[in-house]
């Protein structure tokens, strides 16, 4: 069995998740979810991204498991046992599947690169850190601060 996530990366989960919930609960755009839960990409791909968003004319997509089918925005927390996964094969089947927006937080340098889908893949359109602020067309009238983020 691999060890729960460390105290910090669950406190950014938290901090994003809530953020969200908070401004979907105001502005009702969809649904957010934190893991543990299954996204199934394909029936070769199931993951667990730390957050997910599925907009209001997508959820469709959910069943009692999770969705079948990407999101919209996923957020992945780096840790250093999943780092390289996140970085690298989630990333790429997260393009090749239709995720059009995917967060990467590394809470040891206080920094979020954002991707975003162009064709089949996600690639790289801005890092941001303490003191930027993330907006993203796919929740209207969101603004995150970077800085609440990575509180603890």
């Amino acid at each position: 069995m691999s060890p729960s996530p460390r105290f910090w990366h669950q406190e950014i989960i938290l901090n994003i998740a809530s953020a969200l919930r908070q401004h979907l609960r105001k502005h009702p755009a969809g649904k957010v979810a934190i893991s543990p839960s299954d996204v199934e990409l394909s029936p070769a791909d199931v993951y667990q991204p730390d957050i997910y968003f599925i907009s209001q004319e997508r959820l469709g997509i959910l069943n009692e498991q999770g969705p079948a089918g990407a999101p919209d925005l996923v957020v992945e927390v780096l840790s250093p046992a999943t780092a390289k996964l996140d970085l690298g094969p989630k990333r790429e089947v997260y393009g090749e599947t239709g995720v059009k927006e995917m967060w990467i937080v590394d809470g040891r340098q206080k920094k979020i690169d954002i991707y975003l889908l162009e064709g089949s893949e996600l690639k790289l359109a801005r890092n941001v850190a303490p003191g930027d602020q993330i907006e993203t067309p796919l929740i209207p009238g969101l603004t995150l601060d970077v800085r609440e983020i990575f509180e603890s």
